[in-house]
């Protein structure tokens, strides 16, 4: 068989390749012609074969089928086969593949071995790729290498033990003998991998990081000594003495330092001697300062070397590197929080990165900014952050948005100021605003009472001809909604009053509508906004009955639903709307998410307890909404989903006052879905004539559900057309006494089988004599056609006193569930 090629040659024809595929052929042959070549156990060429494969390795081509051939180089007694085989037993083998095992009685022998430079082989390969089972065999004699007087094998020899420390912690103590007198070495390579040993060994033991800090004042004498030295060429980088062994030993005095008062004191003096006599021109000398930088804030040094630390990351941040930059401001990042007051001293310089074309750097210049925004500099700050999310890149907008509304929410030294720094924000970056921007505005809006006439003033000229911010669309529509008259009336005293006539401000909102940069959301806030305006204007009521008419067939859903049911308020139910849509009333701070019982499914609102109570009353303390619970006392009643009109601004469907009847009954808890009931689609509702309920009233007897102290109670039944399982009852409440009844509230509960949704109460006051009555509608799911029961609670006051009473119904006529 002809000699293989040799490893040289393979190179320069594989460079030779002029595409991928041709390379490959090129591989694909050689590898052949190398199993074959181990297959006869050619002895003369495995060195040569074993090279070439770890050469197609580096290239990223499979070379497993050498592993072996590696183990049989190793046990080889030549020195440059072994070189060969140790290599390529590191590239190739690690702890997963079984073979590496065989190899560990040849790595002992070769520990042992006469030639030092076997030895160094052995070593290398053990600290490289050895596994636990190895390194417990093999550690006794790693531990006398490091003992020996040979300098070439001791500092291989002690990274050799790093490597054991890291696979089998528990032999730690092993090595402890041999680093009595490694600092005591004049070999830099020694003390160097002594360094690392040492640090090692503190990293994973406690007590070993308690033993060693006796040996503080030694290393800081090795510092003082490479920092005095003079020019050494053997261990100069640019002018400076042994740079990494400078920054191991800062390191590992950084660790024995740490939360001691004792090894602080004893390095102060050293690390104020580095700091201020390292080369700064040269980056080796920044490396450096770096390090002390970190030593200095991680230990417990004096208040005036941590001034000198900071103002070294000051000079950094002047410097042309701007990876120098970057671990600078990463470093005050970290340490703001400690010494706040040092860093604030660099304030210009920090912000004055946020101009620098790099996005790493104007990243952390932004995040340092805001962490050093504090009651005395937010206005300079701000205007600043301000400029800065005009003119930055659109990944940076969120953050800083955020960032802004932060600051100004902890530090405003004004509502005045506060608002107008959200409005900027909303009128430069309200694309980028998270979700929570708006709610947080307009309660910021609403209960700065003394703000409302300039505030909406603001807002109105802000949107003037622009709508691409929605955000800011959506809270000047609500704005314009709630204190639209005075904005009309011109009582702002912040500013020059602006003449605007009711039309004029219908003008905006319906531009709103139609516009086509308006999403669905900002549309429901215009419609509900000119809805408002009902009651706040009087000269334009006719035009906004018109608008919301014409939205009735609107393509959008969600608007469709708000126009139909603000329709219904203006027809059916205009003596309550002056109450639905009064002005909100102050909101106070709520640090949760909400509610803890209430989540979103497809724009309805589930509540795991509510009551409805009528819209003129005030809302209800909020601990009545467990009365029910109490009430029912069992575990097996579901619970009571209402359909309460509010005056919030709406951002989905099921918050608004169904005053249609919609039969989309939500479910008990979420973690039981309640099925849906199908309903026809709602623009096909004016095609059908068939009606929603069966007109089948006098086949089911109404019965009287409770009738004490001249309150009486009466409940009629209908089924519904669209699905037999619904039963509507509506009650009937009427008052034989002398004497009103006023803040009636009806609460009812059902068991667990059914499901039961409470509508709004036609009002809350039930006239005396039996000259009126109050109803309201309840529908009950009955899917399973079981008996109906029910328990009700009433509260109303009469007579000056507050009532309240418990019953329950079981007297249900067998049509009104079967």
């Amino acid at each position: 068989m002809p000699a293989p090629i040799r490893l040289r040659e393979l190179i320069r024809t594989i460079r030779t390749a002029r595409t991928q595929a041709e390379e490959r052929e090129m591989i694909q042959k050689e590898c052949a012609a190398i199993r074959s070549s181990f297959r006869e156990e050619d002895n003369t060429y495995r060195c040569r074969n074993v090279a070439k494969l770890l050469y197609m390795h580096m290239l990223g081509y499979p070379a497993h089928f050498g592993q072996l051939e590696c183990l049989k180089l190793i046990a080889s007694q030549k020195f440059t086969d072994k070189r060969i085989g140790y290599l390529g037993a590191m590239l190739l083998l690690d702890e997963r593949q079984d073979v590496h095992l065989l190899m560990t009685n040849c790595i002992k022998n070769d520990l042992n071995h006469s030639t030092q430079y076997v030895q160094g082989l052995a070593l290398c390969t053990l600290g490289c790729m050895g596994s636990s089972e190895m390194c417990r065999d093999l550690a006794g004699e790693v531990e006398k290498l490091l003992k020996t007087s040979n300098s070439y094998l001791r500092k291989k020899a002690a990274l050799c033990a790093v490597h054991v420390i890291r696979k089998v912690p528990e032999l730690m103590e092993m090595f402890l003998p041999a680093t009595k007198n490694l600092l005591n070495e004049k070999n830099h390579g020694v003390l160097h991998t002594s360094v690392v040993l040492l640090t090692e060994m503190c990293e994973r033991s406690p007590d070993m990081l308690a033993h060693f800090r006796k040996l503080v004042p030694q290393l800081v004498r090795i510092l003082k000594n490479l920092i005095m030295s003079g020019y050494s060429p053997e261990h100069d980088v640019s002018g400076i003495s042994d740079p990494f062994l400078q920054v191991r030993i800062l390191r590992l005095l950084r660790i024995l330092g740490r939360n001691d008062d004792d090894s602080s004191e004893a390095m102060n003096d050293i690390l104020a001697q580095v700091a201020t006599n390292t080369e700064t021109s040269k980056n080796v000398g920044n490396a450096i300062l770096y390090e002390t930088v970190l030593t200095i804030m991680d230990i417990k040094s004096e208040s005036g070397l941590r001034v000198l630390a900071i103002n070294i990351l000051g000079r950094f941040l002047l410097n042309n590197d701007k990876n120098i930059r970057y671990v600078a401001l990463t470093s005050l990042l970290k340490t703001v929080q400690t010494d706040h007051n040092a860093v604030q001293r660099h304030r210009s310089t920090i912000v004055d990165c946020l101009k620098d074309l790099d996005v790493s750097i104007k990243r952390r210049a932004m995040e340092l900014s805001f962490a050093l925004v504090n009651g005395n500099n937010v206005r300079g700050m701000m205007k600043e952050l301000l400029y800065f999310l005009d003119s930055c890149e659109p990944e940076f907008k969120a953050d800083c948005a955020s960032g802004i509304f932060l600051a100004a929410e902890k530090y405003a030294p004004s509502k005045r100021w506060h608002i107008d720094t959200i409005m900027r924000v909303l009128t430069t970056a309200g694309s980028y605003v998270r979700d929570d921007a708006v709610p947080n505005l307009i309660q910021l809006i609403t209960n700065s009472v003394e703000m409302h006439a300039y505030t909406v003033q603001r807002l109105y000229k802000a949107i003037l001809g622009d709508y691409s911010q929605q955000p800011l669309v959506q809270v000047a529509s609500w704005c314009i909604g709630e204190y639209g008259d005075l904005l009309v009336s011109g009582q702002c005293e912040e500013e020059e009053p602006i003449q605007v006539t009711e039309d004029e401000v219908l003008d905006i909102l319906e531009s709103v509508l139609i516009s086509n940069m308006s999403a669905s959301v900002t549309r429901g806030y215009a419609l509900t906004a000119i809805m408002k305006l009902s009651t706040r204007f009087t000269c334009t009521v006719n035009r906004i009955k018109k608008v919301v008419s014409i939205y009735g067939s609107s393509i959008d859903v969600e608007l469709q639903q708000r126009a139909v049911e603000y329709n219904a308020l203006f027809k059916k139910y205009d003596h309550m709307r002056p109450a639905l849509l009064e002005r909100m009333p102050v909101m106070e701070k709520v640090t949760t998410n909400g509610p803890a019982e209430i989540v979103q499914t497809n724009g309805e609102t589930e509540t795991a307890v509510l009551e409805t109570k009528p819209p003129p009353s005030g809302l209800q303390p909020a601990n009545q909404a467990n009365d029910l619970l109490d009430l029912l006392g069992g575990s097996d009643i579901t619970p009571v989903i209402p359909t309460a009109p509010t005056s919030k601004p709406a951002t989905a469907g099921g918050e608004l006052l169904d005053l249609l009847g919609d039969l989309n009954l939500t479910g008990s808890p979420v973690s039981a879905p309640a099925p849906q009931i199908a309903q026809p689609p709602f623009l096909l509702d004016g095609l059908t004539t068939q009606p929603l309920f069966n007109d089948i009233a006098a086949g089911i007897p109404s019965i009287t559900a409770y009738n004490k102290n001249g309150l009486k109670i009466d409940f009629t039944f209908e089924r519904s057309n669209t699905n037999p399982s619904v039963t509507v009852i509506t009650i009937q409440a009427s008052n034989s006494t002398e004497l009103e009844m006023t803040d009636f509230v009806f609460q009812a509960a059902v068991p667990k089988t059914f499901q039961l949704q409470l509508l709004s109460p036609s009002s809350s006051v039930i006239p005396a004599f039996n000259s009126g009555t109050i109803t309201q509608v309840i529908k009950v799911l009955n899917p399973q056609k079981q008996q109906l029961r029910m328990r009700i609670k009433l509260t109303y006051n009469h007579k000056g006193s507050a009532m309240q009473d418990l019953a329950e119904v079981n007297n249900f006529p067998p049509q009104s569930w079967q």
